[in-house]
């Protein structure tokens, strides 16, 4: 029987799943770096997390290898780290690969002395040498053999590192305006794929928030390319691999243009955002369709990725039983199986199933064998093939699909990362709220403030910091600028779909909490880490936006926000701080900034402050509250002065909306646009035309 290491008492799966490798791993821990002193070792740092498929290569061919093993527990103080769990560390030492190297990615590799000083860096390292690139048993050596005999060069690398991090480029300030904006959606229509959607070849990812500004765009200015990149997008990704067409729930990223053969993991933050935006593009052109990709995008998450307590999980893995997708695919043969003649023929048709497989193995060309359901052509064409009509046709097609999910459920499932990250539970939260507002389900707002309760009840710490993760009982590591700005973000979609004012109240007070302790004083906007977090090599501070928007793009829109729903000026100021502080990286690439610049639109405005005055319970109310939501008005506020505690408890936060009341007992709606106050009025209809809305 194998013999853990030190991992086994961890909690993060990621750690986990390597706690009986034969390497001699330790937790990132003073610990692990003061045996690395005594003993004079450099520290071996291997960052991934639990979904990454190369993660699992690296440890079956390496980590899992006694002399690869060996060799590591002679040479070096090893440590695993997750990267979800200890994003600081990672954002820290990805920067460094990406300075030595000009890459990134997971498994990430550093070497470095026992003062945390990098002097290596790399990503997935091969047993052996491959292709010119040396593998784990001839590198080893090389490092230990550098490290004994020539450690002047080791102090020059992390010299040259040290200094690198300690004087970041030096960027003047620039004025943003429209103009930034049109650059980044001129730059996104230059790369738009016009037949199969999306940007760029492959892979490709869904980048949802650049989907969000483009919509904004469209608003704005009324470009319908704008509107056409976004719907060509969605409906393609839909209707192609990287959606899982029997179980729901989109994979993390397609790595062919087609949108077919996707990376299988389903990452918890993926689900958050695409819901947000099918949502809003319904809202936008009220397709039924778009609905029904948000339904099932939470259908996935709320049966699968919920815990007993209400909070969300974080991943499901790609791989299954040793193979990536294997949970996914289907054999024609099989489906044959499972499925009446006539169902099997509906499903084989809409959804591209071939006998010889639908996909090809990348390293030989050659036909897979097994299908990933995808649609390549209308129901309505499919009907008419079929010699049917839609309604029937759909009809059929659920009943199919129920058939193989339930099969499919007995297959064995990928590892669930069940970990609770707050800063992605604060993206699904806002995403239910935002849901349930659009569509008019309370379920999913029920579902958002169970969220809520626990992450408030069980990871707001007794000294008032917020926790950055959950896992069988234990919360650890303090949080981190995403944890607070993306959990501010789901209160306030909350607070708008809900109008409890305790929500809006704890936004401020969180909001607040995360500027004592993450604003830069010196050059304004937010630090990654907070001042009480461990302190690595330099505190960093980002606004890029990868697969997720970043803490400072999200603030700066929640500043925005919360600056009109209060009438607090500071808030505003800050905002306009974060975009200055970041205003010449985002002139250079507009591409990396979609969300921000989604909040300088806002900014910019049209906006508009929303009071309504009335009885939350009366149809009038109502119907002006179902008119706002029907229509796609994204820069703009909400208030409710409903009963007379609420009334009192909003004036309490926002002391300006002290004298908006309502008309002769009529729900009367007082609208500010670009901070300019237009007489109130009781009539939807008014409302609509200082809205600049149509009536339908």
């Amino acid at each position: 029987m194998k013999e853990p290491n030190r991992l086994v008492d961890e909690k993060s799966p990621y750690l986990l799943q390597h706690a009986y490798n034969p390497v001699d791993w330790y937790p990132w821990s003073e610990e692990a770096f003061e045996k690395a002193k005594k003993e004079d070792k450099p520290v071996f740092l291997s960052i991934g997390y639990s979904t990454c498929h190369w993660c699992h290569v690296m440890e079956h061919e390496s980590f899992e290898d006694p002399e690869v093993a060996r060799l590591m527990n002679d040479a070096f103080i090893s440590i695993k780290v997750d990267r979800e769990e200890r994003p600081d560390i990672d954002k820290m030492y990805m920067q460094v690969a990406q300075m030595m190297t000009g890459r990134g990615g997971w498994p990430l590799t550093i070497i470095m002395t026992p003062d945390k000083e990098p002097f290596f860096a790399g990503t997935y390292i091969p047993k052996g040498d491959r292709f010119g690139q040396a593998g784990m048993l001839s590198m080893i050596p090389q490092i230990i053999d550098i490290w004994k005999s020539d450690r002047s060069r080791v102090g020059k690398i992390t010299d040259q590192i040290k200094q690198s991090l300690s004087d970041p480029e030096t960027l003047e300030h620039v004025k943003l305006g429209h103009g930034s904006i049109e650059q980044m959606v001129s730059v996104q229509a230059s790369r738009f794929d016009e037949i199969n959607g999306g940007f760029g070849r492959s892979p490709k990812f869904p980048t949802p928030h650049n989907l969000m500004l483009l919509l904004r765009h469209w608003k704005k200015t009324g470009d319908e390319f704008s509107l056409l990149m976004v719907e060509k997008t969605l409906q393609k990704m839909r209707a192609g691999g990287i959606f899982d067409h029997v179980g729901y729930g989109f994979h993390r990223y397609a790595t062919d243009a087609h949108w077919l053969l996707p990376h299988f993991e389903k990452m918890l933050y993926d689900q958050a955002m695409l819901a947000m935006v099918y949502a809003e593009a319904y809202q936008a052109t009220r397709n039924d369709q778009y609905a029904d990709v948000v339904k099932e995008i939470l259908t996935y998450v709320m049966r699968d990725m919920r815990s007993p307590e209400g909070a969300f999980y974080s991943a499901e893995d790609a791989d299954s039983e040793g193979e990536e997708g294997k949970f996914y695919v289907w054999s024609e043969e099989e489906i044959r199986s499972i499925l009446t003649n006539k169902e099997a023929e509906a499903f084989v048709k809409v959804l591209n199933i071939q006998e010889d497989g639908n996909f090809y193995d990348e390293a030989t060309r050659d036909k897979v064998g097994t299908n990933i359901p995808h649609v390549t052509s209308s129901l309505n064409d499919a009907a008419r093939a079929l010699k049917t009509d839609e309604e029937s046709l759909s009809v059929l097609l659920e009943n199919t699909r129920e058939k193989l999910f339930r099969k499919r459920e007995k297959r064995i499932r990928p590892l669930r990362d069940d970990k609770v990250l707050t800063d992605w539970n604060g993206l699904m939260i806002a995403a239910l709220a935002k849901a349930a507002r659009i569509l008019d389900d309370p379920e999913y707002a029920q579902s958002a403030e169970l969220a809520v309760q626990f992450i408030l009840k069980t990871m707001h710490r007794y000294d008032g910091i917020l926790m950055h993760r959950f896992r069988e009982g234990e919360i650890s590591v303090p949080a981190f600028l995403d944890d607070y700005a993306f959990l501010v973000w789901g209160l306030l979609e909350l607070y708008e779909t809900t109008f409890d004012v305790q929500y809006l109240k704890t936004a401020r007070n969180l909001n607040q909490d995360m500027l004592d302790h993450f604003w830069d004083t010196k050059d304004g906007a937010l630090f990654f880490a907070g001042d009480y977090s461990e302190k690595l090599l330099v505190r960093q501070k980002e606004a890029y936006d990868g697969a997720i928007p970043s803490g400072n793009s999200i603030a700066m829109l929640n500043l925005i926000r919360l600056a009109r729903l209060l009438g607090e000026g500071e808030y505003e100021q800050k905002a306009s701080d974060i975009a200055k502080a970041f205003s010449k990286q985002i002139e250079r690439s507009p591409t990396g900034f979609g969300m921000m610049l989604s909040a300088l639109n806002f900014a910019l405005g049209p906006s508009y402050e929303i009071i309504i005055a009335g009885n939350p319970e009366a149809d009038d109310t109502q119907n002006m509250l179902k008119t706002l939501r029907e229509r796609f008005i994204p820069n703009k506020i909400v208030l409710l002065r409903g009963s007379e505690e609420q009334s009192q408890q909003v004036t309490q936060l926002a002391p300006y909306t002290k004298y908006y009341d309502s008309h002769k007992g009529k729900a009367t709606v007082h609208v500010c646009i670009n901070q300019n106050c237009k007489l109130p009025t009781t009539e939807v209809s008014q409302m609509l035309k200082l809205l600049d809305e149509a009536e339908w």
